[in-house]
């Protein structure tokens, strides 16, 4: 599906588009549209507008046309085909996008508009429509955004007004009884185009592939910028999120992964009761980014947030699967949770050269400040009859007898400053950053008082060497670390002391290769990811965890990406991640950690008949994507075989109506996604479909 990037610039219908950053004609950035797969700049590596070519660590962009092509539901689906990337491990969750970067659990590092999002056990999941583009930051990446996990980051980059009035509005259909209506437009304010606008906004009712579980949302995202001189514009982002979704409940390994005796239990199976399965959650956040321009030189920015959530969650949960391996013992979970965070970076940057080198220099400052509290109740249920389910059992508030209760305050406050230089020497490319952060993070009980804290300093650091040949070859080599801070302390005997943050290491070598004069780019690296000051449990102390454990991920990850003249977007990758967890007390040592499959492969077509041909107007696409077996778990007793699903798309411009439809896992193949535990065991998503039709203008 084209984006409005692609009709600003395209001369007429059918017409051969050509590459287009920005519809106001300026400077290539980091924020701006792109027309078609390839963004030649990048923000989320470097926090300056650079060249993908010239960034020397793995990134892939996932820009809005390749996101409408392939009509994904959520930023989890949007990452499919990117490598060094497994998602969906859950199937279809909609309450949030579980993703693993290289191996490691990426959902405590995500971000919008490069600031961090916070919630427990993961952020909501953000409307992808909303979004201009999707950036991967593969690696540490602490140097510059503080405590992260050492895999890398998602940052999700807000749609912006434009100076192109434009408007979009377009309703779909689907699989599971969904129906969505969306619409998005903006353009110039004011007559003399100093202040401009875009809004964005969705409503969807619809249900999932699993009985009982909804997948409903409200979606308002409002836009402006005030731009009173080419040197400074002020832009305000503010998004509203309302879901109501329904949690899926994991079911047994024996009748999913395992042969049960009554046979497979379905895929659509809901374990719990559908009066007991609420999961409605309000997300509002308001910020701005702040950019001027000194001189020549100088010039300054900042990002700043404040983010509300609420959540209301009710679900049940399995504990035991009875003789007759159909009758499942379940239990009653409540949740509330509130909190609140304010992220403000300010950043001052300085291009200047000292004789034959040039410098693109970063001074920052960034502050974080999350408040939450946490509340869960864990109560007793009835059992279900997996094979024949007879619901509307009355299930007690787990709150008037819970088993097992909690009521706790988090408090995380993070400052930190940061310096970046890149240099270049001719052809020579050196980077060169490091970060001295201060952490506190604090957690106090409601009911009882107890109150664990943690004090943490840390510095973290990069540097990366490249060179750029002239026919478009730049190969490099980097070191990068990272941290990430641990809330818990060890066991009294051993001096109760708090636990030190988590450490990440990573040498990494690659190199990317852009041909002159065609809109393609290809990456290639490797790399030896270490993570240590894991938590195991105690051996003598069996109650309290230390931190002796030792994870270490090797791999290879081959890209390619190309949006050709002749109307032809092609996606291609590749990921061998060697997993090992290295140090262990738990028995798990030289096991393959969790939820890392070997291999994965992905492979995407996309064509567009030009002007000129009897079939102008027309799109098709299809898919393949292949993910290796896996371990859901880091002993290794649950291997979910490996699988590969195929995807399609057909499309028709029409003036100015755009139809399409859309299907992935077209042969309905069914397998299971992950089991980490033995009732934890999750289908991956099923055959789905999606009609559209947009009206643009």
């Amino acid at each position: 599906m084209p984006s409005k990037a692609q009709e600003a610039a395209a001369p007429a219908a059918g017409g051969v588009t050509l590459p287009q950053i920005e519809v106001s004609g300026a400077a290539a950035t980091a924020t701006a549209p792109v027309a078609g797969y390839v963004a030649p700049v990048a923000a989320s590596g470097t926090k300056t507008d650079t060249p993908l070519i010239e960034t020397p660590q793995s990134i892939t962009v996932i820009t809005r046309d390749r996101i409408d092509a392939q009509a994904v539901r959520s930023v989890e689906e949007a990452l499919r085909y990117t490598p060094g990337v497994t998602a969906e491990l859950s199937g279809f969750d909609p309450r949030f996008d579980g993703v693993r970067i290289r191996g490691f659990d990426a959902r405590p590092s995500q971000y919008l508009d490069g600031l961090r999002l916070l919630r427990q056990f993961g952020p909501t999941s953000i409307e992808q429509y909303g979004l201009e583009r999707i950036e991967v930051v593969r690696g540490p990446a602490s140097v510059l955004y503080g405590q992260t996990v050492p895999g890398g980051l998602i940052d999700l980059v807000s749609k912006r007004p434009t100076r192109t009035p434009f408007g979009e509005v377009n309703l779909s259909a689907g699989s599971h009884n969904r129906f969505q209506g969306a619409f998005d437009l903006g353009g110039p304010a004011n007559a003399d185009g100093t202040v401009l606008y875009r809004m964005t906004g969705l409503i969807r009712d619809s249900d999932t592939q699993i009985d009982h579980v909804r997948d409903n949302r409200y979606f308002i995202a409002p836009a402006v910028t005030w731009q009173p001189t080419e040197d400074t514009s002020l832009t305000l982002l503010a998004r509203y999120q309302y879901d109501q979704t329904t949690s899926p409940i994991g079911l047994p390994a024996i009748g999913t992964l395992l042969p049960n005796r009554n046979g497979s239990i379905a895929r659509s199976r809901y374990a719990g009761e559908p009066g007991f399965n609420r999961s409605d959650v309000t997300l509002f956040s308001i910020g701005w980014d702040f950019r001027h321009r000194f001189d020549d030189v100088w010039s300054i920015r900042q990002n700043a947030r404040y983010l509300n959530n609420r959540v209301a969650y009710e679900t049940m949960y399995g504990s035991a699967l009875s003789a007759d391996q159909a009758t499942l013992s379940r239990g009653a979970l409540l949740q509330r949770e509130s909190s609140d965070t304010v992220n403000i970076d300010t950043t001052a940057q300085a291009r200047f050269a000292t004789g034959p080198v040039s410098h693109t220099l970063l001074l920052g400052a960034d502050y974080r400040q999350y408040w939450g509290n946490y509340q869960s109740w864990f109560g007793r249920a009835s059992s279900l009859n997996l094979f024949s389910p007879n619901y509307g059992a009355v299930i007690a508030d787990p709150r008037a007898a819970p088993v097992i209760a909690t009521n706790r305050d988090d408090r995380l406050v993070q400052f930190g400053l940061y310096a970046q230089d890149q240099i270049r020497f001719g052809n020579w490319l050196l980077t060169l950053g490091a970060r001295q952060d201060w952490a506190q993070t604090i957690q106090t009980s409601q009911l009882t008082g107890a109150r664990s804290s943690a004090n943490d300093s840390a510095v973290t650091g990069r540097v990366a060497l490249m060179y750029l040949f002239p026919f478009g070859l730049s190969p490099y080599v980097s070191y990068a670390t990272s941290f990430d801070p641990v809330v818990g302390a060890a066991a009294p005997q051993r001096g109760g002391g708090g636990f030190e943050p988590t450490r990440g290491e990573q040498y990494e070598a690659g190199l990317r290769y852009q041909p002159p004069g065609s809109n393609s780019l290809i990456s290639a690296a490797i790399f030896d990811l270490r993570q240590t000051n894991v938590s195991t449990r105690d051996p003598t102390y069996t109650a309290f965890q230390v931190q002796t454990g030792e994870i270490r991920v090797r791999g290879l990850e081959l890209e390619a990406l190309a949006s050709l003249a002749e109307g032809l977007n092609l996606i291609a990758s590749y990921t061998y991640l060697d997993g090992e967890i290295t140090r262990a007390n738990d028995g798990t040592r030289g096991n393959r950690p969790a939820l890392v499959p070997q291999h994965t492969a992905s492979l995407w077509g996309e064509y567009r008949f030009q002007e000129g041909s009897r079939l102008q107007g027309l799109s098709v696409g299809a898919g393949v994507r292949h993910v290796g077996a896996l371990y859901g778990d880091n002993a290794n007793l649950y291997r979910s075989p490996s699988v590969t699903l195929a995807d399609a798309s057909i499309g028709y411009q029409i003036g100015r109506y755009r139809l399409t439809l859309n299907a992935s896992n077209i042969f309905n193949k069914e397998y299971v996604a992950s089991c980490t535990g033995a009732f934890y065991c999750y289908y991956g998503t099923g055959r789905t479909v999606i009609g559209s039709i947009a009206y643009r203008w």
